[in-house]
């Protein structure tokens, strides 16, 4: 039986994105193992490492990972190692580098490397060069944004691939049916706004706040504003739409795992990230018909389209974000439009392309 060691700096990162790939690996005759820091499981699991990966590079726990990586890569004669996110990625491949296995393919997925354009310099200083240098000693380097993706061709990776991601499951999305008076009840949403949503954690690089402020200079009360997740700015922007007077029009809904049922009684999606690679919940977003107002950065731009699908906004415009929401509020035929080229647009991202993908390229020996 194969062997493959999937590695992450977290568990969240594995079981959100990766579990078809470990049911497809499962069911191909490979012996799963993940590393990862957290202590999650899954049936499509054979080993489950806990290994301390801290995402800043400063932690000195990341040198017990490095050392408990390289004792996993000795006692496990492994076919694939395919590792994740930056800390993952570049801890993983070192250990295996100081192991020195000649019969083990190395892959890398880069999900957003750090240096991009408009990156600050301290980013491009610390791991670019990393990156670049690791990169001759990766079997197969796949980027998931076409920026990513010309920067990786000028490494020495033995192979560079462009995969759209990690896939959608578009029919959880598109097919779903719910009562959405029902459900604007059951979450105390208002009727008769026009209701945006963004998904994902609160931290700086999410920007929740410039949509806020957005909201606030507007001073239309007949606006929704959901987001979804949990995160280390939360306590901050309540306090910030409260101080902005618009703590009313703001609902913080935490976690959830109806995300696909949420997104079916909205209207618009707005994803005003710093930093993306290539976002699954914009992806999600699109396959439930939505119009999207999101930063004009990497990744994003491989899947909106300029005025067809929404509109993109420099992350720190807010100006911007305000003038593209006061298009959306006053023009559902303009959001209908614009859901529609979305939904028709994200199919080339459907899961079932990316896994044909990886049989074709990633997995085979």
């Amino acid at each position: 039986m194969k062997k493959v060691l999937f590695s992450a700096t977290v568990d969240s990162h594995i079981f959100n994105f990766h579990i078809p790939d470990l049911i497809y690996l499962k069911e191909n005759n490979f012996e799963v193992h993940v590393a990862s820091n957290g202590t999650a499981d899954s049936p499509s699991i054979d080993f489950k490492y806990n290994v301390p990966f801290q995402r800043s590079p400063y932690k000195i726990d990341n040198i017990k990972a490095f050392k408990q990586l390289k004792k996993i890569i000795v006692n496990n004669d492994f076919d694939i190692i395919h590792c994740h996110t930056p800390m993952g990625g570049v801890i993983t491949r070192l250990a295996a580098i100081s192991v020195g296995r000649k019969n083990t393919k190395i892959i890398y997925t880069a999900h957003g490397f750090h240096f991009f354009k408009g990156a600050p310099l301290i980013n491009w200083l610390m791991y670019y060069p990393i990156e670049r240098w690791l990169a001759r000693y990766t079997d197969l380097l796949i980027t998931i944004n076409k920026e990513d993706y010309r920067r990786a061709l000028s490494f020495k990776s033995k192979k560079v691939k462009y995969l759209p991601g990690v896939g959608l499951d578009t029919k959880k999305f598109a097919g779903i049916e719910i009562d959405r008076d029902k459900k604007q009840i059951e979450l105390e949403i208002p009727f008769n706004t026009l209701k945006l949503i963004s998904v994902g954690e609160l931290n700086k690089n999410k920007n929740h706040e410039i949509i806020i402020k957005a909201i606030a200079k507007l001073g239309n009360p007949n606006i929704s504003y959901l987001i979804c997740g949990v995160g280390e700015k939360e306590e901050y922007l309540k306090k910030l739409s409260q101080s902005l007077g618009v703590s009313s029009q703001v609902k913080f809904l935490g976690y959830r795992s109806d995300i696909n049922e949420i997104l079916k009684i909205v209207d618009v999606f707005v994803f005003p990230s710093f930093r993306e690679g290539l976002s699954l919940a914009l992806m999600e977003a699109m396959g439930s018909s939505l119009p999207v107002i999101c930063s004009d950065i990497r990744g994003n731009t491989d899947l909106i389209e300029n005025e067809k699908g929404g509109y993109l906004v420099k992350p720190d415009d807010l100006n911007g974000f305000i003038t593209s929401i006061t298009k959306m509020i006053d023009n559902p035929e303009l959001r209908e439009s614009m859901g529609a080229y979305n939904i028709k647009y994200i199919e080339k991202f459907d899961r079932k392309n990316v896994l044909e993908e990886i049989e074709k390229d990633v997995y085979l020996l």
